[in-house]
């Protein structure tokens, strides 16, 4: 942590906890993401706004009968779930607010 007095400094003085982020676009982006904040570097802030699952078993094979993978068949191995999570980049020059907790940061 740095405990910095600028911007930069308190964005990142919130690394690992869960913010809210409003930008200066439009649309549903406009609205701002919700997410962990995993990185916070000079330039950009990296948000994760959806984890991906862990495999259903070992093997990630869904458990689905005698050797879990149907060849002909894709969905069967991810199960119909989505495995990848999001994440977001938002630049610092296109932040309108960050909304934070008190609770974890140097406010």
């Amino acid at each position: 942590m740095s405990y910095g007095f600028g911007f930069t400094e308190n964005v990142q003085d919130n690394l690992g906890q869960t913010v809210t982020v409003f930008t200066t676009s439009g649309g549903q982006s406009g609205s701002g993401f919700t997410g962990v904040l995993a990185n916070a570097n000079n330039d950009f802030i990296r948000l994760v706004n959806q984890i991906g699952q862990g495999p259903g078993c070992a093997l990630g094979n869904c458990c689905e009968g005698f050797g879990g993978y149907d060849g002909y068949n894709d969905a069967a191995m991810n199960c119909g779930r989505n495995t990848l999570g999001t994440v977001v980049d938002i630049p610092y020059n296109r932040m309108a607010a960050f909304v934070h907790n008190t609770v974890g940061s140097r406010w």
